[in-house]
């Protein structure tokens, strides 16, 4: 059996451990400061439409939302997730069923679906995506664009167990 020696060194290299770690870092595994799930936004979730079923494009696209999807803690990517986007577009508003669609992600998380090009509602230009599918806490997201001259919009989700 090991002794422990308290001395003079021990204890300020102890106390040294513990500021720089602080005292959650003694007392929390270390996965649990991996990556932290992504927030609903507000708004997010304004004319959202259960079940939107899965496109292969969302009218006549020439506009992509993309992003990927991973699961809190260890930011593994998730394949087979099902993402819901719909924006206010050239071709129907974003309370219309036609501005709605849904995809998966693929092996890596990734996902990727075309859709007419975004146009401001409310002097905003945003889309909205949300994860819906049960398996995973459901987010909601309201990404906002740039520019009006974009012609893509990027999302990524970070995933927690319902």
């Amino acid at each position: 059996m090991t002794a422990v020696v308290l001395n003079r060194r021990n204890l300020i290299a102890a106390g040294g451990s513990v500021l720089a770690t602080g005292v959650s870092g003694l007392l929390l595994p270390a996965c649990a400061q991996g990556l932290a799930p992504t927030p609903s936004m507000l708004g997010g979730s304004n004319n959202y439409r259960k079940g939107a079923p899965i496109v292969e494009r969302i009218g006549k696209g020439g506009f992509w939302m993309t992003g990927t999807v991973r699961r809190a803690g260890d930011g593994a990517p998730l394949a087979g997730q099902r993402i819901q986007i719909w924006a206010h577009t050239p071709e129907g508003q974003e309370h219309e069923p036609q501005s709605h669609g849904a995809t998966l992600t693929d092996k890596n998380g990734a996902f990727r679906l075309e859709m007419p090009q975004i146009i401001p509602i409310f002097g905003h230009l945003h889309g909205h995506l949300a994860y819906d599918s049960g398996e995973f806490a459901t987010v909601f997201l309201r990404p906002i664009m740039r520019s009006a001259k974009d012609t893509s919009l990027e999302a990524h989700l970070v995933l927690q167990s319902a």
